[in-house]
């Protein structure tokens, strides 16, 4: 009955939601496959809702919840740092390194280290990291944060 639910408020909804997703997303096919991918998400777990209401604001709120996170996932993000624009000389450069390498492995959890390294030097997606860790890909993305932030306090407090 759930799935009827659903399903229904999905059809009857559909321009809506797609609105809502194409004002959060910038690309009109990725407002689109935002929209699918929340609905099928949605389906897959057989949330036990008791009315078309409840399916129609668990949709809101899922295509709402989905297209920020999309929205994110595709801005780039920069790691704020003071190391000056020009290439420092060579022994510079291995002394920052040494640096943010150290800052690592003493400032940053396991997961952090694992997830940042994972991200900047394996080149991998937060959604890849997080089925293989078997976590959401939005506390993977938290995590992410956090280790960034460490690190920019970290470095800025030696400074």
């Amino acid at each position: 009955m759930a799935e009827d639910y659903l399903t229904s408020a999905f059809i009857r909804l559909r321009q809506r939601l797609k609105d809502v997703s194409g004002r959060i997303v910038p690309e009109r096919t990725d407002a689109e496959d935002v929209l699918q991918d929340a609905f099928v998400r949605l389906w897959k777990k057989k949330y036990p809702l008791g009315s078309e209401k409840e399916a129609e604001a668990l949709l809101g709120k899922t295509v709402r919840n989905a297209s920020l996170n999309e929205r994110r996932r595709k801005r780039p993000v920069a790691l704020e740092t003071d190391v000056p624009e020009d290439p420092p000389d060579t022994v510079e450069r291995e002394r920052l390194y040494e640096e943010m390498n150290a800052k690592i492995k003493t400032e940053l959890t396991d997961i952090q280290r694992y997830i940042l390294e994972e991200k900047e030097y394996g080149g991998r997606t937060l959604d890849d990291i997080a089925r293989e860790l078997g976590m959401e890909a939005a506390a993977v993305r938290m995590q992410l944060s956090r280790a960034r932030k460490t690190l920019r306090n970290a470095l800025n407090h030696d400074r």
